[in-house]
């Protein structure tokens, strides 16, 4: 059973809070051996990582002055919790703040590369810990939606008995890929892509931090900064790593001086960052479809750009299509189901990357058609009274009287068959019993879909 959500002001913050500089008193330095700080052979990000909940940029919905989770760090009463986000949005700097903050015996495992095993030891060491010291231990798990169910199980009775606080970072809908006991047990918090002037303030800190950063050895025009913000699309990560690679070209050249070129050439090898299995691949084909449905072919192209760019499958982009086009086109173009079907059967023929023109034609045709939902309304009512009236019986003048004995049976008995009147129609029903004077087609009042009835 999915466990009971909490409110949406609770567990992903205040969407409506006021940007700025946060206040609140300094959080404080951890006893508990929180996590080593980055050497100077680290990249840039990992140096840059916050030390304080006041050097955070950005996540003011989350983070500002008398949200829940800042409360529950800097009053050191941490219950466990889901950071939840795209990558480069702070989720693991938050968990190594927290550390920073608490003073509970903090404890850092991968995903990637832990098992159940590891789980098991750190939660008999918090178990032990506790009961001698009466400290809890903290336990940040980054990339927890990879871990199995029984991975995920394993956490349950230290979080329960409350020798462990959880801390998760997942990139993937937590409601997807993580189990009902380990949600119900955690606050979620949903971190947000950065502003393009956060990201522009953490570059800008970057390149002036003398003991982290890179200490004023490099200039970089407020154009360039800007550039680069708006390329990293919300990922601080991204920026830092692609300003370090561009300040070593800078220095290769020997003037010390940034360029959008060396941001460009940095930025080079970058991918869009779209998830196939994840919250992307869900995300940009709705806003796909919602482009098409709302007639904006222009948008339509960009989300069908950045699918195909990222390597989605194209036959599940037009099979998409095809569906969308008895869904929100119908009858009102009835050429549209015609043209998303030859895209289909073009993914097949054609392939890529030439098939990109096919997608990218019907995208446009669909976006473009006049619009109706009468088909999906039609199907979903009769579907409807199938569920709840059931199916009704085959009257008796519509059942199949083709083979022998079938007449005797009454079968087919004052069936009158359209062609032998004029206009070849005929009143008579063709209802299943039961269902007789339902209406289920109700066409859009405009042609070609309307009809006199």
């Amino acid at each position: 059973m999915s466990p009971a959500a909490p409110s949406e002001s609770t567990l992903f913050g205040e969407p409506g809070s006021a940007r700025g500089k946060r206040s609140g008193r300094a959080v404080r330095a951890s006893s508990g051996g929180p996590p080593e700080p980055a050497g100077s052979s680290a990249p840039l990000a990992a140096r840059m990582r916050p030390r304080s909940l006041d050097e955070l940029v950005g996540q003011e919905h989350v983070l500002a002055p008398g949200s829940v989770l800042r409360g529950l760090v800097e009053e050191d009463r941490l219950r466990s919790v889901l950071l939840y986000g795209p990558p480069g949005t702070g989720k693991t700097s938050l968990a190594h703040v927290i550390a920073l903050a608490t003073q509970a015996h903090f404890e850092q495992l991968s995903a990637v590369t832990s098992g159940v095993a590891d789980v098991r030891r750190v939660m008999e060491e918090a178990r032990e810990r506790r009961a001698g010291t009466g400290r809890p231990t903290i336990l940040f798990i980054d990339e927890v939606h990879r871990f199995s169910r029984t991975q995920q199980d394993a956490l349950l009775p230290g979080v329960e008995a409350g020798w462990v606080v959880f801390i998760g970072a997942t990139t993937e809908n937590p409601f997807f890929s993580l189990t009902g006991p380990l949600l119900s047990r955690s606050l979620l918090f949903r971190l947000e892509p950065l502003e393009r002037s956060d990201v522009r303030e953490i570059l800008e800190r970057a390149l002036k931090d003398p003991e982290h950063g890179l200490g004023g050895r490099f200039t970089a025009p407020g154009d360039v900064l800007d550039h680069l913000a708006g390329k990293a699309e919300g990922d601080a990560r991204v920026a830092l790593n692609a300003l370090d690679a561009a300040g070593e070209r800078a220095t290769a050249r020997g003037d010390g001086a940034i360029s959008e070129q060396d941001v460009e050439e940095a930025l080079r090898q970058r991918l869009v960052r779209y998830d196939r299995a994840g919250d992307q691949h869900y995300d940009i084909i709705s806003a796909f479809i919602k482009a098409m449905r709302g007639s904006d072919p222009d948008a339509a192209l960009a989300w069908l750009a950045r699918m195909i760019h990222s390597g989605e499958d194209p036959r599940f982009i037009a099979r998409r299509m095809v569906i969308f086009a008895s869904e929100d086109v119908g009858l009102a173009d009835p050429h549209a189901l015609v043209v998303a079907t030859a895209a289909a059967q073009a993914v097949q023929f054609v392939g890529l990357p030439e098939v990109q023109l096919n997608l990218a034609h019907a995208a446009v045709y669909l976006a473009t058609a006049p619009k109706s939902n009468a088909v999906i309304r039609a199907i979903g009512s009769a579907m409807a009274d199938v569920e709840t009236e059931g199916q009704g019986a085959v009257p008796s003048h519509l059942r199949d009287a083709h083979y022998p004995g079938a007449k005797a049976l009454g079968h087919g008995a004052g069936y009158k068959y359209p062609h032998d009147f004029p206009g070849a129609t005929v009143e008579q029903s063709y209802m299943p019993e039961g269902f007789e004077g339902k209406r289920y087609w109700e066409p859009e009042e405009r042609p070609p879909e309307r009809r006199d009835r």
